[in-house]
Order: C-alpha cells, then sequence, then structure tokens
C-alpha cells in the first residue's frame, strides 16, 4: 500500500515535481528527447536550518532541484538548478570533459541495437549462436584509465555477451567468452567488436528456477516440507506512518529516495522521557564500488561504480509480502524518471515493518526468579538489483537504542569458461571448466550524524594493555584511550586495539557527567589489496581507509566524485581532505568503508545464498543507564502441543 501526507520539505520528488523538472528545461533551454537525455533529476535537500525552521514554524523552503542532463549530438554535460518554487531555472551550466552516470534506457537500447547489428550477428553465427532471441548484451561503462585512446571524448561503453540455453533460461550460465563490443551510447553506434578468443562450452548446470533444473537433481532432494511460519499482529503493528515520517518505540525518522543513493533516512531522533534526541540528520550508502579481481581480457575492463555510474533508485526493485518481507507490512512508493524525464512509479519500493529479535534483556535471580524481555526492531528496508547482483538493504532500530545496518548480497556471480588444462588463478572453479573470478564490494555509508545537536567531535577509541608491574602485577589490567580526531583524513581499523570511533557531543552531558555519545562499531571491513599506483584503486581512493572524517559540506556527498562515468583518479574524498579543514566540535560527517571480500564459492553457484554484513551504531553514555527498562513483559506464546507456557515473561 502506498501512503501519503502532510508535505515536508526532504520529502522525495513528486510525479508533477519531475514533470515540472522537465518542463521548465525544455521550455527555457529546448532540452527534450530524443536529442537531449535527463540522466538525473533530484531534490536539492534544504539546509538543515531551513529544516528545523520549517518544523518549528512551518516556513517552507525553497523547492530546489538538480538535474544533470547531456546534449548527445554534441556530446556536452549540463548541470541545472532549477526553483519549483518560482518556477525559474536558476542555472543552466557547462560542465566540460565529463559524462553523467548511464540511464536505464541506453543500457536496454544498447542491448538492442548490438544484438540487430550484422556485424554483432555474424560474430555470434561465426560461434554458432544465430537465435538472437537468447542473446544479452550487457553494457558496462568504462573507467578513464581503460579508455581507448582513440575514442576518448566519446560516450562509450562495453559489452559482454551472454546467451541463454533456452527461454527463460538463466543468461548468466551462457558466457560467450573473447567477444565484446564498444559502442557509443549517444548514437548508439558499434565502434569495434573486439573477438579475442573462443573457449568451447561445457556441460554444466547453471538454472536456478525450478522447471529448468534438472529433473535428476530435483528428484535427488531429500529436504523435508516445511511447516507453515506465520506472523500474525492481529491489533496491528506498533510502527505509525505518516507521508514518509515513521515513528516506533520512542523512534522517529523520515524516509527519502533519490535516484543515485536510493532510500535515503532523514532526522533520526530517540524521544527520552519527553526529550527529544536527535541522533543523524541524514544516513545513506554515497558509493558502492565493485572491481574484480581478475586481469584477464574478459574482466580486466570490470569495475562497477552502482550508485556513482548508474544509481541504486534506478534500480531499486518492487517487495512482494511473503518473499521480500513477511509480517504486517507497510509500503511506501518510490517515483523515478527516465532519460525523457517523464516519471514512473515503483510500487512497493519500501518495506516498513517490526521483528522479534529474541532476547533483550534476562536475569535469573535465586531469589527474586526470572525477569525476561524479549527484543523487537524496526526495520526499514528496499532491495536494489544490478544487472546480475542484488543487494538488500536494511537499516534496523532497536528499543535499547542501537542502530544496525544491514546488507545482504544475492543473485547470480559472474563466471567463465576456459579451455581444458588452463588455469584460472583468479577466480574459483564453480562448474564444468567454468570459474568466477574473485572480486570485492565495497560499500561507502555516509552518516551525518548530529548527537544531541550538529557540534560534535569524533574519537578514536582503543583498548590499551597495560604493562606488567608493580601495578598490575597479574597483567589483567585494561585501560581505554580515546582521542580526539581534530583535522579531517582517514583512520584505519585496528584488530590489536579493537579500535572503535565515538562521535561524542562534548557539550552535552549525561547524568553521569559524560558526554553524550553514539559509537560506530566496526564489522565486516578489509584492506583494498590494491597497489596504490593502480589507476583502479585511484579512482575510489575511499575505500582504502575505514573511516573518512570531514566537515558537513551539502556539495560534498560524493566520495569518488560527481561524474563517475569515464571518471579520472584523485577526485571526491582525496581532492576534499587535502584543504586539512578542522573536525572538533563542529557539525561533521563520518564515512565508513565496508563490504564483502568475495572470494567465491561452488555453493555460490548457480544463485547466491545471500551474504550477509552489517555495521552497528551503538549509544555510549547517551542515556544515564539501559534505556530499555521500561520495555513490558512480553505475553505468553504458543509453545506448541504437549508444552506450557506462562501468562508472561517474568
Amino acid at each position: 500500500m502506498g501512503i501519503t501526507s502532510g508535505f515536508h520539505p526532504l520529502d522525495p520528488l513528486s510525479a508533477d515535481e519531475f514533470r515540472a523538472s522537465a518542463a521548465l528545461l525544455a521550455g527555457v533551454h529546448g532540452v527534450t528527447a530524443p536529442g537531449w537525455r535527463l540522466a538525473a533529476i533530484e531534490l536539492i535537500e534544504p539546509a538543515k536550518a531551513d529544516v528545523t525552521a520549517f518544523e518549528l514554524t512551518g516556513a517552507v523552503p525553497d523547492r530546489i532541484v538538480g538535474v544533470n542532463c547531456f546534449e548527445r549530438s554534441s556530446n556536452s554535460t549540463y548541470q541545472a538548478r532549477l526553483s519549483l518554487t518560482n518556477g525559474t531555472v536558476v542555472s543552466f551550466t557547462h560542465i566540460p570533459g565529463v559524462q553523467p552516470n548511464f540511464t536505464v534506457d541506453e543500457w536496454e537500447e544498447a542491448d538492442a541495437a548490438l544484438r540487430a547489428h550484422p556485424d554483432v550477428v555474424a560474430a555470434l553465427a561465426k560461434r554458432g549462436i544465430t537465435d538472437l532471441s537468447l542473446v544479452f548484451m550487457d553494457t558496462w561503462t568504462y573507467g578513464d584509465a581503460v579508455i581507448p585512446e582513440k575514442y576518448r571524448g566519446r560516450r562509450i561503453g562495453w559489452s559482454d555477451t551472454w546467451v541463454r540455453a533456452s527461454a527463460g533460461a538463466n543468461p548468466y550460465a551462457g558466457p560467450v567468452n573473447g567477444l565484446h563490443c564498444v559502442i557509443d551510447i549517444n548514437s548508439m553506434e558499434l565502434l569495434e567488436i573486439e573477438d579475442t578468443f573462443t573457449v568451447e562450452r561445457p556441460e554444466i548446470m547453471g538454472e536456478y528456477v525450478p522447471h529448468l533444473i534438472p529433473e535428476a537433481l530435483r528428484n535427488s532432494s531429500t529436504r523435508p516440507a516445511l511447516k507453515p511460519l506465520e506472523i500474525h499482529q492481529p491489533e496491528g503493528p506498533s510502527f505509525t506512518v505518516d507521508g514518509n515520517f515513521i515513528q516506533w518505540q520512542n523512534w522517529s525518522l523520515r524516509v527519502g529516495f533519490n535516484y543515485r543513493e536510493g532510500m535515503t533516512l532523514h532526522r533520526v531522533s530517540y524521544n527520552d522521557h519527553g526529550r527529544e534526541r536527535p541522533i543523524a540528520h541524514r544516513l545513506s550508502f554515497a558509493e558502492m564500488a565493485v572491481p574484480y579481481r581478475d586481469p584477464s581480457e574478459d574482466h580486466y575492463r570490470r569495475t562497477a561504480f552502482d550508485i556513482g555510474e548508474w544509481g541504486l533508485g534506478f534500480m531499486t526493485t518492487s517487495l512482494e509480502l511473503g518473499c521480500d518481507c513477511l509480517g504486517e507490512i507497510r509500503y511506501l512508493d518510490a517515483v523515478m524518471h527516465n532519460s525523457a524525464g517523464e516519471p514512473y512509479t515503483i510500487t512497493n519500493a519500501v518495506c516498513i515493518h517490526e521483528e522479534d529479535a529474541a532476547v533483550l534483556w534476562k536475569h535469573v535471580d535465586h531469589d527474586a526468579g526470572t525477569e525476561t524481555r524479549r527484543m523487537r526492531r524496526l526495520v526499514v528496508s528496499f532491495h536494489v538489483t544490478v544487472a546480475n547482483y542484488e543487494y538488500l538493504v536494511y537499516w534496523r532500530f532497536y528499543q535499547d537504542g542501537n542502530i544496525e545496518c544491514e546488507v545482504r548480497a544475492t543473485g547470480i556471480m559472474v563466471t567463465t569458461h576456459f579451455a581444458p588444462g588452463q588455469d584460472h588463478p583468479n577466480g574459483t572453479l564453480v562448474d564444468q571448466r567454468t570459474y568466477a573470478p574473485f572480486h570485492q564490494h565495497f560499500l561507502v555509508a555516509r552518516m551525518d550524524l548530529d548527537i544531541d545537536g550538529t557540534e560534535n567531535t569524533v574519537y578514536r577509541s582503543e583498548t590499551e594493555l597495560v604493562p606488567m608491574g608493580p601495578e598490575n602485577p597479574l597483567g589483567l589490567a585494561l585501560r581505554q584511550k580515546n582521542t580526539p580526531i581534530t583535522t579531517e583524513g582517514f583512520d584505519d581499523y585496528s584488530w590489536d586495539t579493537q579500535r572503535a570511533w565515538k562521535v561524542s557531543n562534548d557539550n552535552s552531558l549525561n547524568g553521569l557527567g559524560l558526554p553524550t555519545s553514539y559509537k560506530l562499531v566496526p564489522t565486516s571491513t578489509f584492506p583494498p589489496f590494491f597497489d596504490p599506483a593502480s589507476p583502479v584503486f585511484q579512482r575510489a581512493e575511499v575505500v582504502g581507509h575505514t573511516v573518512w572524517v570531514t566537515p558537513n559540506d551539502p556539495e560534498e556527498r560524493w566520495p569518488a566524485g560527481e561524474f563517475v562515468n569515464q571518471g579520472k583518479g584523485g577526485l571526491g574524498m582525496p581532492e576534499w581532505v587535502r584543504a586539512g579543514r578542522p573536525v572538533e566540535n563542529t557539525d561533521v560527517v563520518l564515512w565508513y568503508t565496508f563490504g564483502i571480500h568475495h572470494i567465491t564459492r561452488p555453493e555460490d553457484w548457480p544463485v547466491m545464498p545471500a551474504d550477509t554484513v552489517s555495521f552497528w551504531l551503538k549509544p555510549v553514555g547517551f542515556f544515564d543507564r539501559n534505556p530499555a527498562l521500561d520495555v513490558a513483559p512480553s505475553p505468553s506464546g504458543h509453545a506448541g502441543p504437549g508444552h506450557e507456557s506462562g501468562e508472561s515473561c517474568h
């Protein structure tokens, strides 16, 4: 069910606002399809002060829209700022030498153009592939370092070729190795066919849809059928949704959505005994880099920046009850646009529900007996499909003040066939003469935290071993060292010191006289395994360190640069921190790099069980004591035949 309510200045753009933006540019600057493409239309979010003023007084800030568009015949990129409040084009600026994100339209049109080209048809026929309805041309973007010199200055892509075994079969089980096309994405002109080698296709089982799995494998299953598992909330959920505003168990937050980050969370706060305490102004993912660690002909260009080059919002998929979400669900729709600026709706783009999460706290006392409280959590999630991969994003809010961000990666691995006797040192054998290359999924979370206000300091928090001596004769003593980060820059995880990072408000003290804080608990972080001279690494230097701290600047949103497609190295984060700005007792942004170091497995084939990674934001002195002491005992649950349960969990 889609939910609508009153206006808030952080609400995503509506269908009418997309239409109004496109109409403004068409009327003033002649930006119309097919000669132009509108690659990105997004809300330029108002400043924090303006949002606060709206919430206190109702003063509505101007509705400003940003547009990245390009004129196809001249390959010229423009960036516009529009005031929907005044119905004017505020600016329309030519940005030379850059390429905006690829659009879904371009991806689909490139597939159709390549499959219809006689040279591609001939190259496929030479390999015995004649049914073009089974062929899929998957176009990827280029990084600056691997653009062929003769095509510089053009908007280009390169394609993989895949062929299904039959209608409806898994295309990614049929790589056509050694065959790639270079295409001008503006003109849809085939520039070159790279036909470098062939591999005889082995007999493999790469299907996952039940009716396509061979009968022998289906019939060999010894897995017993599951009994029904139902989640029933007869009185409805405990949360409320009013437009994009959510309230649950002292938590409140707003949901945003845009083409690049997909779902964003805003104005996260906690009602602490009647005092509304801010925790985060904005939480999102700012970049996702997926380099394939195989230098072979088929894979050396395969480095996806799924946020900067494509956009998670464009690739968000509709969620289904019982499949993606289970329980008493509320959904939010999302509105996106095509490259003509025409809006379309992604129904059920965001799922909101609550879950039982086992025991919150418990103690068994010899005299007083048992006190147990079950934990419940609020989950706000969205899913994206990026060609062969799916990413499932969950933000979870707990009754004890914890926030957890979890990402699950599933879908289908890229694979490559190889000749008999050939080595495959950069990937794992997953089927007959078929390997899946090693690769990495780097996610960069951008967290604009406002712990009890905007004046915060980030502390490196480490555990130290106290040397043995007269004061520590048994070597038991540990102490905690908190070092303020005073200048913008990076920091790295240390297993030896169990390093974490606290975002503290030194101006706000708890009842014990200590600064209120939230701590980033780092998990799922790993080294980049790149030579610093690697041009792939230089395009995303942000992934080289676990944490970055910068002063909050609304222009500094994209840590690998604003225009990532065909981008150069050194953009974004390395540019920003060069200034050496102070970050103590000010409005800061904490950037966290985490993800999946995917050393591929046979068990990941032909469809990958979800690989789960996460991190936590935990209160440290934000509360004076356990904030979940007031959670009510749970009523007795269903224990099943032959078992009895008490009236409540005392």
